[in-house]
């Protein structure tokens, strides 16, 4: 009997070589890794075997592709492990993180590659380069210098346990998130408590209720599309808190604990800042990024802070005033109180929710008008190929064409919440563009999202939150799309942390023209366009609390800060640093032993460390640009 063939070690015999995730199992994963290994092991040795003195193409060069396997499948591999995860995945990523990060050290901490390298970059001046490859030279050399390659013998081995550490401390931390948001549903029994909440939120509760137990009732959870429609509508406020408390409390004590992954983290970039001659974490990351340092994030965070905190407040005073008067009683409006009365009070001032938006952001009509949108600015086209395989039902795949036609990019969308799946929204790649041995690759997108379902009853029906998300990833997706380069090092969204959110947000300014709105937005039932009437209100409405929603994106900004300007091992408990630093930015009443860093994802484990700033740089950017 022949042995299996593994289809991650093979030509992808699909369309445009896409993955043939209908043909991968479990256990292709870790052979495919080893052998991913042994050919990058042995393309290094070469590079280091070969007699002729060290140049850009026989060092620099071969040093770029010698991964390309180990690449392909660990996009594969960890593309999946956030948007179709299971246990088995997890106890993969266990042993392959390790192995990983090895396998990455025994590259850069190699003295005799390192020597090759060293040599090429200290000649730059007499080597007749193009800009981008005295780009790809110039990263080449400070990811091996920021990776220890010119550490003495004995700090190469502290690097080496520390850099194992840290990969072991942020995979475990992402894998609690996502466990302790699977592991909480609150289930309804009496109808009396869905009070408030739309009929089409109902439907999905009860429909969730059928999937996950098969009983009677309705269970919200703490994915996206519950959570925030509970928070927004429901009248009893016990729930509400009781919700809001699971939320904010994820992964604090208990099975999925991350209080000591947090200090691990912390403390090992430290550690590995300091050994690389930084003070601090952030002194180190900010180097390569457009704010320089600190000085800089904090300048850009305290300016928005003095422009805004003023607004936040009256803000809060007015949803406040308005919640007595709605009561009729004097009542503290707490953070489970925001969402239901400031949505309420909005409703008051502009005439406007999300219910009388959403029967117009119906999911096919919002691709099209997104599609369409990219159509219109860049001439770009967009073609559903059902033959291309997808990694789960729901996901689609499309193949894109450019404004002469030629083919582009694959772009795949994955837009509902399910157990597997981390919660928010990004945007990655399992293939990213080059240009190798003379042939243009073209990129392989995908977006993932965690948006409303379609019930029995009804199609999806999005919030007009859920449509500017799909635009930000979507503007990822075109930065990724259009990539243009020779080295996937530098393709597409591999620039620096505060720039890469320029593109998303600037597709988030369509949203408020009148001629955007008009294009897609149709009624679901009648096909009527969304009246103008409504799309003023929209428009009128885009200012509202403001001042709080920017003061909140500030808090995680310098809360991230803070984490990474540490310059001595920290120690102190969770609650009382998370007070003390996001206190100035502090707008709602705190609720008693909630906190928001054991799930903070994004600087944790999402490679926003010492970057969380950037939504609010590239906003800066972002508004500049969409005003030309």
């Amino acid at each position: 009997m022949t042995e299996a063939k593994n289809p991650l070690l093979e030509k992808f015999n699909t369309p445009r070589g896409t993955i043939p995730f209908d043909k991968i199992k479990i256990s292709d994963y870790e052979p495919a890794f080893e052998e991913a290994f042994k050919q990058q092991n042995r393309k290094i040795q070469e590079i280091i075997n070969n007699k002729q003195n060290p140049t850009f193409e026989n060092t620099i060069e071969a040093l770029e592709y010698s991964g390309e396997l180990l690449e392909k499948v660990a996009n594969v591999f960890f593309n999946l492990l956030n948007a179709e995860s299971n246990d088995e995945m997890m106890e993969i990523a266990q042993r392959i993180q390790p192995k990983l990060t090895e396998h990455e050290n025994n590259i850069y901490l190699n003295e005799d590659l390192f020597v090759g390298v060293k040599a090429i970059y200290g000649q730059k001046e007499k080597l007749s380069l193009n800009k981008e490859q005295q780009k790809l030279l110039e990263d080449t050399y400070e990811s091996f210098m920021n990776q220890g390659a010119d550490l003495n013998k004995e700090d190469k081995e502290k690097y080496r346990v520390l850099s194992s550490k840290l990969s072991a401390y942020t995979l475990e931390f992402g894998q609690n998130v996502l466990k302790a948001t699977n592991a909480y549903t609150l289930l309804i029994k009496d109808k009396k408590d869905l009070a408030g909440l739309p009929q089409d939120i109902i439907d999905a509760a009860a429909q969730k209720a059928k999937e996950k137990g098969g009983g009677e009732g309705w269970i919200f959870d703490l994915s996206a599309p519950s959570y925030v429609a509970f928070m927004k509508y429901a009248d009893n406020r016990d729930l509400r808190k009781e919700l809001y408390i699971a939320y904010n409390t994820k992964c604090i004590g208990g099975e999925f604990d991350n209080t000591e992954n947090i200090k691990g983290i912390v403390n090992t970039r430290l550690a590995i800042a300091n050994l690389m001659g930084d003070k601090t974490y952030a002194d180190k990351i900010l180097k390569r990024r457009m704010a320089g340092n600190s000085e800089n994030v904090f300048a850009l965070l305290d300016e928005l802070l003095n422009g805004f905190k003023s607004a936040a407040h009256q803000e809060y005073s007015e949803v406040q005033g308005f919640a007595i008067g709605k009561e009729g009683k004097n009542i503290q409006v707490m953070p489970y109180d925001w969402s239901y009365y400031s949505d309420k009070l909005k409703d008051t001032k502009f005439d406007l929710n999300d219910e009388m938006t959403r029967p117009y952001f119906e999911l096919e009509n919002v691709k099209k008008g997104v599609f369409g949108l990219a159509e219109k600015l860049y001439g770009i086209t967009f073609k559903n190929n059902s033959h291309i395989p997808v990694y789960q039902e729901d996901v689609e795949a499309f193949e894109v064409f450019d404004k002469e036609g030629q083919y582009l990019a694959v772009l795949y969308t994955d837009f509902h919440p399910r157990s597997g799946k981390r919660p928010g929204a990004w945007m990655t790649e399992f293939q990213g563009q080059r240009i190798e041995k003379g042939k243009m690759i073209r990129p392989h997108v995908s977006i993932v999202m965690n948006f409303t379902k379609s019930t029995e009853s009804k199609p999806a029906l999005l919030t007009f939150d859920e449509v500017e998300t799909f635009l930000h990833e979507f503007g990822h997706a075109l930065h990724g799309m259009f990539a243009n380069t020779t080295y996937p090092s530098l393709s597409g969204t591999n620039v620096y942390r505060d720039f890469v959110e320029l593109p998303s947000q600037i597709m988030e300014n369509f949203l408020l023209e009148k001629e955007y709105l008009d294009s897609f937005a149709t009624h679901y039932q009648t096909g009527e366009k969304i009246p103008q009437e409504l799309v003023q209100k929209i428009i009128d409405a885009a200012n509202f609390n403001v001042g709080y929603l920017c003061l909140r994106q500030l808090s995680f900004g310098f809360l991230d800060m803070a984490y990474h300007t540490i310059d001595k091992e920290f120690s102190e408990d969770l609650f009382r640093f998370e007070d003390r630093v996001t206190k100035p930015t502090q707008v709602l009443p705190l609720v008693e032993n909630t906190i928001i860093s054991p799930a903070f994802s994004h600087i944790f484990s999402g490679g926003y460390a010492a970057g969380y700033y950037s939504y609010k740089w590239a906003e800066v950017l972002d508004a500049d640009a969409y005003s030309l």
